[in-house]
């Protein structure tokens, strides 16, 4: 379970999507979130996806093949100030298109930073996977930066933006620096794919 993993490819429009027809798991969050380290912490790879020190470098919907029997699915992360307005409107149009034609989409973990607030972003997205009927879970990421009292006050800021949230179900506390969170994180990928 969970011993092979291989980067497939980058896509950068829809024509180009891999033709084996997996089942998809996707990742998305704000730019500078922590997808990339999120991905090698579950799987133990240091270099598995490429980290970048700019933010909102991920322009592209990468694929990685898990034991072949599904894909995670990182798409490019939203929000980030830097990029061209032009760029963001295209980012959002590949993400939006993508979800929307679901893709044989089976579950979505939305990637948040644990000391900020949920922006409008973050809650559009909530909004669209709902009407897409897509199941999720939300990843509390960069904990270790946190104290216990911090996670505990940014935790109950979340729930009250995102109601449906319950904590070690559809919730899950995320360190790539100390591992914390993972066991759990794998938990809900062989629940869906290994029974």
């Amino acid at each position: 379970m969970f011993e092979n993993q291989k980067f497939i490819k980058s896509v950068f429009s829809l024509k180009e999507l891999p033709s084996e027809k997996y089942p998809q798991v996707i990742l998305c969050g704000r730019s500078n979130v922590g997808k990339s380290s999120f991905i090698n912490t579950l799987f133990n790879r240091k270099e598995l996806a490429k980290i970048s020190s700019t933010p909102g470098k991920t322009r592209s919907i990468n694929f990685y093949l898990i034991d072949d029997k599904f894909y995670i699915v990182d798409l490019p992360g939203y929000g980030y100030a830097k990029v061209s307005k032009k760029e963001r409107e295209y980012w959002g149009k590949l993400v939006t298109e993508y979800i929307s034609k679901k893709n044989n989409i089976v579950f979505a973990f939305h990637i948040l930073d644990c000391r900020l607030a949920p922006s409008e972003l973050d809650i559009s997205l909530n909004d669209m996977m709902k009407s897409y009927n897509i199941p999720y879970a939300a990843i509390f990421n960069k904990v270790d930066k946190l104290n216990q009292s911090q996670i505990s006050q940014n935790t109950k800021r979340i729930m009250q933006v995102f109601p449906d949230l319950v904590l070690n179900q559809n919730l899950f506390y995320f360190s790539a620096l100390k591992k914390r969170g993972r066991k759990k994180v794998l938990t809900v990928l062989s629940e869906l794919f290994y029974k």
